[in-house]
């Protein structure tokens, strides 16, 4: 699967918003701009959280366009937006959740990844989600790389190679501890952050709607 050209971190954000948007929301895909820049700099399930402009989207927009990773489409007069990058990138729908997470939220555990993956695609084990992170660092441009395993952590983390190159520090890490497991707090947030995002994306529907 070929790696596109080096991508900048709005662009990431769009790209990753509108992968999200497709698979949880499809009744309301593509996007107008207005919706992807909610999408962008909504406050759950972002990291960093941003504020990007009106501006910065069109002028980021337009360099994806020219990289035929975003499609422009119309629906009546109004101009919206939708991704290309999984057919650019050859992904399969378990790949395309894997992605879109990690240009989401940046590096994240195989652990991680399976709890936020609920909404994208549903994975039966930790060990299913590092299966398709493994093929991800597969052939001549690989689309992830493992991370060193950091203090707190019982696992490696991933990241996305979309920004190129990571510089990885190859320190070691002191072990972990058996009494640190995260798993089902992260689980917890996770589902709140999910709720927490419904709401908003309801409430969203429900102004367009009415028109306001």
């Amino acid at each position: 699967m070929p790696r596109p050209r080096t991508l900048t971190p709005i662009e990431i954000r769009i790209l990753g918003s509108l992968l999200e948007k497709q698979q949880t929301t499809p009744d309301t895909y593509p996007l107008t701009l207005n919706a992807l820049m909610l999408a962008c700099n909504q406050r759950t399930s972002r990291e960093p959280m941003t504020d990007y402009s009106e501006g910065e989207l069109t002028r980021a927009l337009d360099r994806l366009q020219e990289s035929r990773l975003v499609w422009k489409v119309f629906s009546g007069r109004t101009a919206k937006y939708e991704q290309n990058a999984a057919d650019a990138l050859t992904l399969e729908p378990e790949e395309r959740a894997v992605m879109t997470l990690l240009m989401l939220r940046g590096a994240q555990t195989a652990g991680e990844l399976r709890t936020r993956a609920d909404r994208l695609h549903t994975f039966e084990s930790v060990a299913a989600v590092e299966s398709v992170l493994r093929g991800l660092t597969k052939g001549e441009e690989p689309l992830v790389v493992e991370l060193p395993r950091q203090a707190g952590q019982k696992e490696n983390g991933w990241m996305h190679l979309l920004a190129g190159d990571v510089e990885i520090d190859a320190q070691p890490t002191a072990p972990v501890p058996p009494s640190a497991p995260r798993h089902d707090l992260e689980g917890r947030v996770a589902r709140l952050e999910d709720g927490l995002e419904r709401l908003t994306e309801e409430l969203e529907k429900l102004r367009r709607d009415l028109g306001s």
